[in-house]
């Protein structure tokens, strides 16, 4: 195989694992500690907002290309087997219905809300400083 075939494998993979959090964190066996995660990952994943914008030159694909990816590797380790198992064939099910990912308000809102606290800090933090 390839590696533009690899990175569509691996990019397809994410994607459903993303799906897949999202389940789990319905799911009655995950650990609370796997759902708060996992819905911190579920937002911002979802969420059409990213924390770095893509604009910024390179720092903008850092979030897309290791951090969320991460996230979602460190949640899925996180969760038993058996809620792994169920959740990813919920996913996949729900991804051939459906045909393309959930969006998130409550993400965009949580993306929006961390830039206004990081900006207020900082206006308060340079401000204190003249």
């Amino acid at each position: 195989m390839e590696l533009s075939g690899k990175l569509k494998s691996w990019a397809g993979r994410i994607k459903r694992d993303g799906v897949t959090l999202w389940f789990a964190g319905k799911h009655h066996a995950t650990p609370w500690y796997a759902k708060a995660l996992g819905a911190f990952v579920v937002a911002y994943a979802l969420s059409p907002i990213d924390l770095i914008p893509d604009f910024i030159p390179v720092l903008g694909y850092v979030d897309d290309v290791l951090l969320l990816p991460g996230l979602i590797w460190l949640t899925i380790r996180l969760l038993p087997s058996i809620v792994l198992a169920d959740c990813r064939e919920q996913a996949d099910e729900w991804m051939k219905v459906q045909g393309s990912k959930p969006s998130s308000r409550f993400g965009a809102t949580l993306i929006v809300l961390i830039w206004i606290v990081v900006s207020a800090a900082l206006w308060l933090w340079l401000t204190r400083r003249m």
